[in-house]
């Protein structure tokens, strides 16, 4: 069992020596490179050193058990059996997690779009808040946020807001995320105190690099400079620094303008557009691959309805997984981690049933 382990401890090892290297971090980029593949290889290695060392208890405890004649050694060395034998069958799982194929894309930063949904100026005020909830968990975590795009109404709300989040794995916690929020609440304009029901989409894509899109045609895209909007000071009200980029081809439409120039918004424009086509393409993978869908928990699909918010009983409910929480204010803060964290040990609960 672990065959491979030889070989990923061999690889450590390795990279060890090769990053202990006088003048190693001489290029900086490899360097780089190599300090990651050690930060993710080192836990498995821990764990593939702790596993056998927990085969060695068992065999060294179960050969004294068998020359042992006291009652009172015996018995102690059944209980270090034990003990050993419950380490082992704890590590076995955990190596065969951390062996599970990796999504390439878990590493990445994610650019994340969501939009207001069935219930107007209610599903609208709601956006806005779940893209507070995912700001606040985001800094929580040391991530870096940069909103790309907000259409806001005259009372707080959000009909759609994208952006950024930089952050090691950003991609492999916030996957998950996809799909239909629902709510379920009293919105302060009824007054009969009816609770009303809306919805949101939320979509996390992760952030594409060029060479998932090396080529996009001139003849594909149209490109309009104008006048940045809001809140931005004395540039925004005086030069053409916001990009409009349109992809003839899929009807993709970017707006960027939160950058100071128009040759830094029309690249952020670009990267944006980048990301949308890579991700398309990814679903149309996803769609081919009908066994991989099975074998996960949903993280793409945006029709599916994974998550409601109901207010009046402080509850947050997780469709996929049956998880209901009743610490809605917490949540709404930007506590996302317990939620998170289940949904990814139901995703590894999967892909180990459908690998065996």
């Amino acid at each position: 069992m672990f065959e491979q382990m030889e070989d990923v401890e061999a690889r450590y090892e390795e990279v060890m020596r090769t990053i202990s290297e006088p003048g190693a971090a001489d290029d900086a980029k490899r360097f780089q490179k190599l300090m990651k593949e050690q930060g993710d290889l080192a836990p498995i290695v821990e764990r593939y050193r702790a596993y056998r060392a927990a085969l060695k208890d068992i065999e060294d405890s179960k050969a004294m058990l068998s020359d042992e004649t006291d009652d009172e050694m015996r018995a102690l060395c059944k209980e270090e059996l034990a003990d050993a034998e419950e380490r082992k069958t704890v590590l076995e799982k955990e190596l065969t997690i951390a062996l599970l194929p990796k999504d390439k894309n878990d590493d990445r930063n994610v650019v994340v779009e969501i939009r207001a949904g069935a219930g107007g100026d209610e599903a609208a005020l709601f956006a806005a808040e779940i893209y507070r909830m995912y700001v606040k968990y985001a800094e929580g975590r040391g991530w870096t946020v940069h909103t790309e795009e907000a259409e806001e109404t005259g009372i707080g709300g959000m009909k759609q807001v994208s952006f950024t989040v930089d952050g090691a794995g950003a991609y492999s916690v916030l996957k998950y995320e996809s799909g239909v929020h629902r709510v379920q609440r009293v919105p302060e304009t009824e007054s009969g105190g009816r609770i009303h029901t809306s919805t949101i989409t939320v979509c996390v894509m992760p952030e594409a690099e060029e060479v998932d899109v090396p080529d996009i045609p001139e003849k594909d895209i149209r490109i309009d400079v104008m006048r940045a909007s809001g809140n931005g000071g004395q540039c925004v009200n005086t030069t053409d620094s916001a990009v409009r980029l349109t992809h003839y081809p899929t009807g993709i439409v970017i707006y960027a303008q939160t950058e100071k120039s128009q040759l830094q918004n029309k690249a952020k424009a670009f990267e944006l557009l980048r990301t949308k086509l890579y991700y398309m393409e990814l679903e149309r993978q996803r769609q081919e691959r009908s066994d991989a869908t099975l074998a996960q928990i949903g993280t793409g699909d945006r029709s599916e309805k994974i998550r409601t918010y109901n207010f009046p009983q402080g509850r947050v409910t997780d469709h996929r997984i049956n998880l209901t929480l009743y610490k809605l204010d917490k949540v709404m803060n930007g506590d996302l981690q317990e939620i998170i964290d289940a949904l990814m040990l139901a995703d590894q609960e999967k892909k180990l049933a459908a690998k065996e």
